[in-house]
């Protein structure tokens, strides 16, 4: 679900050109107060910014989860059981100093030892799986089809339109993003001459007064960044090049008909094969920070002073690496699920997805096993803004709206940390009959790899803030079946009655309600006290 996005460029080329998502008896405020709560005027503080998704929409002013709330006021001091929690995703550092602790091990497999000691066909899988291999970069699934040449494949038409669309698009991303990189880069170098010094500040360049052209437009460049949240153009000039990086990605491998990522050794297309990839579940290079960042979110150690806080404690996580930087196979998600549901896990985070799906009845069945054995998958709703039940995304647990293979397959998308008329991230998905519920998935704060932290946003972010959620009802109410889970993390949220902005669009206006199927936004203290009537 990672989709680059362009934000910058129209304006800064602009500045080139000119010369310089419950029961109202158990909510804790009264569902027709919600919408009378007022609005935070004031910035985030840091603290805040950390923690925004754990926050109480009535105490805070912040939609939070009213996760510090429960554990101050239900939680407590009680102990629940172990929840195991698999992480379907790119590969998860087992070694942060946030994560090392929760960590699921198989007790039934001899580390190194080589030897399938446990019997499920998996060699070695002390912490999981993974089907990816050593590989990472990967081609989308719509760039596959066309690689195939198979002009009688019914999606090969739309791919074609797809694929010239997309190239032409990024061949763009990349010029403008070459030349925003380079005009920083000399903006910088004559401020810092002029200022005799590389770490000058907003105050001086805000104090530079000159006729010169070149200087007022280095202080013009300068000026363009800091009121775009950027403290200092070395900073702007870091996030271009991620932004670049990203752009090179595309092009390079995602939407290059000649590469071939597949290095494991195994055909995508031939589901006889299942024992493929290898035990090491860890990322391959440093910026394949997504797993870990899901995790974190997801069980990252609770109040033990480091950098950020999970939403659920007594959590196992189990790592199943099969999400590459670019689309996912079929295959490797059918698999990975499977995995997930025979080797103990009770929940299943998927963030990920993609809108073509050679072998979507594959995923699809696997879906209905994880249903079948009583495993709750959260899905991440999508990040392009769209209605879903308009078009088809997968994963999913359905043919567009028609009926459902599985009971306890919950869709998620994203808001944002203030209350009002922005609440839905701009990029989230939506759709009344296929996403169930919203919750915190912008500028959302967790673990990277190598003892790192990071913001990041996306509906990748709010599935896992349910997967937390559903861990504390599965801990500290364990005789309640997945299915009862997802009902009750549907019926529990608070209700917006008013209106929103969907998909980043000012004109399109639409009612809260209407954007899911539940209507409301996830809230862990909710949940756990309709969780503690169920039960």
């Amino acid at each position: 679900m990672n989709t680059f996005k362009s934000i910058t460029v129209s304006a800064f080329t602009a500045l080139l050109i000119t010369g310089c998502g419950g029961a109202a008896e158990i909510l804790s405020t009264p569902v027709e107060n919600i919408d009378n709560t007022p609005l935070k005027v004031s910035d985030l503080t840091e603290i805040e910014k950390h923690n925004w998704g754990h926050l109480d929409l009535i105490k805070d002013t912040i939609p939070g989860m009213s996760v510090d709330k429960a554990y101050a006021e239900i939680i407590k001091n009680k102990k629940g059981e172990k929840v195991i929690v698999a992480v379907i995703d790119a590969g998860i550092d087992i070694d942060h100093e946030d994560l090392k602790d929760v960590i699921w091990t198989n007790t039934k497999e001899i580390p190194n030892n080589g030897i399938d000691d446990d019997k499920n066909g998996y060699i070695d899988d002390i912490h999981g799986w993974n089907f990816l291999g050593d590989t990472y970069n990967e081609q989308l699934e719509f760039v596959r089809i066309l690689a195939k040449g198979d002009t009688s494949d019914p999606d090969y038409a739309r791919a074609k339109t797809e694929y010239d669309e997309e190239y032409q698009k990024y061949m763009g991303y990349k010029t403008n993003y070459d030349q925003m990189s380079m005009q920083i880069a000399s903006a910088d170098e004559t401020l810092s001459k002029h200022l005799n010094k590389k770490d000058y500040t907003k105050a001086d360049v805000n104090a530079i007064k000159t006729d010169n052209e070149t200087l007022s437009r280095a202080v013009q460049i300068a000026k363009y960044f800091y009121s775009n949240g950027m403290e200092s153009l070395t900073a702007a000039k870091k996030q271009i090049d991620n932004s670049t990086t990203q752009i090179n990605d595309r092009l390079n491998y995602n939407l290059n008909k000649e590469f071939n990522g597949r290095i494991n050794g195994d055909n995508a297309d031939d589901m006889s094969t299942k024992f493929y990839g290898n035990g090491n579940v860890k990322p391959t290079i440093k910026s394949e920070s997504h797993g870990t960042h899901v995790a974190g979110i997801i069980a990252a150690k609770r109040n033990n002073g480091k950098g950020a806080n999970g939403v659920a404690n007594n959590v196992e996580i189990m790592s199943v690496r099969a999400v590459p930087n670019g689309d996912e196979y079929d295959k490797d998600i059918a698999l990975g699920i499977r995995y997930a549901v025979d080797n103990g896990a009770s929940i299943i985070n998927g963030s990920f997805g993609k809108y073509y799906s050679p072998h979507s009845d594959w995923v699809r069945d696997a879906i209905a096993y994880a249903a079948k054995n009583d495993v709750l998958f959260v899905n991440a709703a999508g990040n392009e803004g769209i209605n879903l039940d308009e078009k088809d995304v997968f994963p999913n647990d359905a043919v567009g709206i028609g009926p459902e293979v599985s009971d306890t397959f919950i869709t998620v998308g994203a808001l944002e940390p203030k209350y009002g008329s922005g609440i839905v991230a701009g990029f989230s998905n939506y759709g009344k009959v296929n996403v169930d519920v919203f919750a915190p998935g912008a500028k959302v704060y967790s673990t990277v790899p190598e003892n790192e932290y990071d913001t990041k946003g996306g509906t990748s972010m709010a599935a896992p803030a349910v997967a937390g959620v559903a861990a504390l009802i599965r801990s500290y109410y364990p005789k309640l079946s997945a299915a009862q889970v997802k009902q009750i993390i549907m019926e529990s949220g608070l209700a917006v009655k008013s209106k929103v902005i969907v998909g980043g669009d000012t004109n399109d206006i639409k009612p809260f309600a209407d954007l899911s199927k539940s209507s409301k936004m996830v809230n862990a203290y909710n949940a756990l006290i309709l969780a503690s009537k169920t039960h």
